[in-house]
């Protein structure tokens, strides 16, 4: 089993800048592609970043516009995400989410382990 734990998120005003970590814990051996989503108020789960084990690859969604940027340190078992000029629609719970296999996907359905997410608060 794997374990992952979202922090970082916090309340903050438009325009301003947050990280996200999501540390892994457990059978770390097996992480392979790390990914964010997040999900919004009434609204699905939606694909925000991805990152493969190596970093060489990585996929964005397209309403991040280059203000979020995803990155990893695998010799701690955590991935970042940058979240820079943050708008009030950025407001959700952010998630943290774990593949053992690679695929790049942006669908939540191909990730097997989930954190328990972060919220993040943008007002204006």
């Amino acid at each position: 089993q794997v374990q992952l734990v979202e922090s970082g998120g916090g309340t903050v005003q438009v325009g301003a800048s947050l990280r996200l970590s999501c540390t892994a814990s457990g059978r770390t051996s097996r992480l392979h592609d790390m990914a964010w989503f997040r999900q919004r108020p009434g609204s699905e789960r939606e694909f925000v970043a991805v990152i493969s084990w190596s970093g060489d690859n990585i996929q964005y969604g397209a309403f991040t516009n280059g203000r979020f940027t995803v990155s990893r340190d695998n010799s701690r078992s955590t991935a970042y995400l940058q979240m820079d000029s943050l708008e009030v629609s950025d407001t959700a719970l952010y998630f943290c989410a774990v593949s053992d296999y690679y695929s790049l996907s942006s669908q939540y359905y191909t990730y097997r382990f989930w954190g328990q997410g972060t919220q993040v608060t943008v007002s204006s």
